[in-house]
């Protein structure tokens, strides 16, 4: 008997253990794991915030015979975190050539859907971005997102081995089409971090600065073309610069942020988060600087930024340039989302319509940063005996 316990220990004391050569072994080994946890604590404080602003947003969406409990949505998010984090895991776990294969059958798929959104999309809030129906409605360019920054790399990474490959203008041709269909939704802010992410990918790629400058020039004629004959751009730019229109939004985000001080009302306490619209997801990050304070704030800024710097410095070291380019592209993305959002929270850019990743609520949102993020930590999985000395490695086997 003492000889079946003294096993069961030492089986329990080599789980995971770096001779643990099962597939969960080495996907624990060689996993970016400090970036792993900042993406737990991210959820973590999520599934806090959503709690938070759960009575807010069921008062708000209450009536016509419908009565939310004031935790409804707190209860949805955990269901969505229960589905999201096991995807991520899951992808994480995908060889590199398996998951660029996934994201190019995954960009085909999602930009034929867009094709469908104008027609058989679901209307919310005066924008069509979604299919499906009730629970089963997602947003496809939430999940395009990722799956087209893993293509474009891989396309753009081509013209290293061979020079002649048009590939910037079969990039540029999906950009604009994805684009225009994004437009039609419409979704500007969605279109804006799609054509950031592309230039980044060129210019880390090796794009000639006389075309970076060009595309520059570009960029502002299209916003100029935009606010002249695309009415939703025409709206936005107005409300932010001349305080034309309804500025409503961004004002009361404001004032709730600020209403709680440096240190907050207190979980619950809060109560400008029930003037203001969509609490639990384009303005939770006000909720959260009622409730919990701007210390709070600055604290989920510094998470951000965090995770962005260590994929960066991450790929100092990585040879291979499709990984070099879908790695800094997908954190980009990841970056940029979160600093619009908050930047529309603090009124320092018009209102977008766009969630703060894996804080605010949402099933495709979640969903689909979790795919990305799954990709993320595939792309910087990195084998810990890869940078090892021979001397380390043979004294390690021992």
């Amino acid at each position: 008997m003492s000889n079946f316990v003294e096993q069961l220990k030492s089986r329990s004391a080599n789980r995971l253990g770096r001779s643990d050569r099962s597939a969960l072994g080495r996907w624990f080994w060689e996993i970016d794991r400090v970036l792993l946890f900042m993406v737990a604590m991210l959820i973590a404080i999520g599934l806090i915030a959503v709690a938070a602003a759960s009575p807010a947003a069921g008062q708000r969406y209450s009536g016509a015979g419908v009565t939310f409990a004031p935790l409804h949505y707190f209860y949805r998010q955990l269901i969505w975190i229960f589905a999201a984090v096991p995807v991520m895991v899951a992808v994480s776990m995908l060889p590199r050539e398996k998951a660029r294969r996934m994201c190019l059958i995954g960009t085909i798929l999602f930009t034929c859907l867009l094709f469908l959104v104008p027609v058989f999309g679901a209307e919310v809030n005066g924008a069509r971005r979604w299919l499906g129906f009730g629970f089963a409605q997602f947003q496809p360019s939430e999940f395009l997102k990722p799956m087209f920054i893993v293509s474009t790399a891989w396309l753009l990474s081509l013209k290293k081995q061979d020079e002649s490959l048009p590939v910037v203008p079969l990039s540029a041709v999906l950009t604009g089409l994805i684009a225009l269909l994004l437009m039609q939704q419409p979704n500007f802010g969605e279109t804006i971090i799609f054509a950031t992410a592309w230039v980044m990918l060129l210019t880390l790629s090796g794009a000639p600065m006389r075309f970076l400058i060009f595309l520059g020039i570009g960029a502002v004629a299209v916003v100029i073309l935009a606010y002249f004959f695309y009415p939703v751009a025409h709206i936005r730019i107005d409300a932010f610069l001349f305080e034309h229109g309804d500025n409503y939004q961004t004002e009361s985000a404001l004032r709730t942020l600020t209403a709680g001080g440096l240190f907050g009302s207190g979980p619950g306490a809060g109560t400008h988060k029930f003037l203001l619209p969509e609490p639990h997801t384009d303005y939770i990050f006000s909720v959260i600087g009622e409730e919990f304070g701007i210390i709070a704030c600055l604290a989920i800024a510094v998470i951000y930024l965090v995770i962005v710097a260590r994929v960066l410095i991450r790929l100092l070291h990585e040879d291979d340039q499709f990984v070099v380019l879908a790695a800094a592209g997908l954190v980009t993305q990841f970056g940029l989302q979160a600093l619009i959002n908050m930047a529309v929270n603090v009124q320092i850019a018009p209102s977008k319509g766009m969630t703060l990743p894996f804080i605010s609520y949402g099933g495709s949102s979640m969903i689909a940063l979790s795919i990305g993020m799954g990709l993320l930590l595939a792309f910087t999985r990195r084998n810990p005996y890869l940078h090892r000395s021979p001397y380390v490695v043979k004294w390690s086997g021992r």
